[in-house]
C-alpha cells in the first residue's frame, strides 16, 4: 500500500496455544522488520517459533498480542474475509510439498489463484503464461505434474505463487523435498525474482540454503537469537557451475 517503510513489521508479537491444560508460549515478544526487496532466511529447530511466525506473516493465524503491519496495514485486527483478500492480493506461498493438482496442466495449476480474483479469462491465462516463463517453464506449460521432475513441479508452485503479482513471497522449506542440485536451481529462481524487486521470506533448516539469502534470522525458544546480514550471499548461478548435473 505504501512505497516507503518496511514491507513487514512485527512489534512485540506474542503467541499462546492452549493444549489441554498446558499453555504453550510459542512466540515471546518477537519484533522484526523486513525491508522492501529483502531476502530473509528464517532458521531454527522444531518448536523454535519460526513456523508460528510464518503463519502469522501469511495471515493464516493471528498473534495473541502485538502488532503486525503488512505493507503499512495493521492486519492483526482484520476479519477473516479481509485476511483472505490480503492473502490473495499481497502474498504468494511456496511450500515443501508442491501441492499441485495431478490431473491439471502446469498452466492450469498456475492459474488457480486467479480464479478468486476479478480477472477475465484471457488475463488469467496470460498471467499464468508470464509466471511460468519467469521460472523457466515456458516450454512445459501443457505438461502434467507426473511429466515433470521435482524441481519443475516446484517451479510450477512458484509460478502459481507469483500469478497474482504479490508484494511478498513466503516460502516454507521450499527445497525440503529436492536433491542438492535441484535445490540450488530453485534458489537461483528465488534470487532472480528478488533481483526483480520481490521481497522473499524463506524458512529453512539447511544452513547451505540460508547462505543464498541476504539476511539470516535464527529463532530459539520463541525468540530471535540472531539477526545478521549475510556479507556475501552465495550466487546460485555460480554454484550451479560447480555441481555435477543429474545426467553426469
Amino acid at each position: 500500500m505504501t512505497d516507503s517503510g518496511p514491507i513487514v513489521s512485527v512489534e512485540e508479537i506474542h503467541k499462546y496455544y492452549d493444549l489441554g491444560e498446558t499453555r504453550v508460549h510459542a512466540l515471546r515478544g518477537v519484533s522484526l522488520a523486513v525491508e522492501r526487496g529483502g531476502f530473509v532466511a528464517i532458521m531454527g529447530s522444531s518448536g523454535s517459533g519460526k513456523s508460528t511466525l510464518m503463519n502469522i506473516l501469511g495471515c493464516l493465524d493471528k498473534p495473541t498480542a502485538g502488532r503486525y503491519l503488512l505493507d503499512g496495514v495493521d492486519v492483526a485486527g482484520l476479519e477473516k474475509r479481509q485476511l483472505a483478500g490480503i492473502r490473495n492480493q499481497k502474498l504468494g506461498f511456496v511450500f515443501q510439498g508442491f501441492n499441485l493438482l495431478p490431473r491439471t496442466t502446469a498452466l492450469e495449476n498456475t492459474q488457480l489463484p486467479t480464479l478468486y480474483s476479478r480477472i477475465d479469462r484471457h488475463s488469467r491465462t496470460q498471467r499464468a503464461r508470464d509466471a511460468l516463463e519467469l521460472v523457466g517453464l515456458g516450454e512445459r506449460m501443457d505438461h502434467f505434474p507426473s511429466q515433470l521432475s521435482g524441481g519443475q513441479q516446484q517451479r510450477v508452485a512458484i509460478a502459481r505463487a507469483l500469478v497474482n503479482r504479490p508484494t511478498l513471497l513466503l516460502a516454507d522449506e521450499p527445497t525440503g523435498n529436492l536433491d542438492s542440485h535441484t535445490s540450488v536451481e530453485i534458489m537461483d529462481v528465488f534470487q532472480g525474482l528478488n533481483e526483480r524487486g520481490l521481497t522473499i521470506i524463506l524458512v529453512t533448516h539447511e544452513h547451505d540454503i540460508a547462505q543464498f539469502a541476504k539476511r539470516v534470522v535464527v529463532f530459539r525458544d520463541g525468540r530471535i537469537r540472531k539477526d545478521e546480514q549475510v556479507a556475501n550471499p552465495l550466487r546460485a548461478s555460480e554454484v550451479l557451475k560447480t555441481l555435477p548435473t543429474l545426467e553426469d
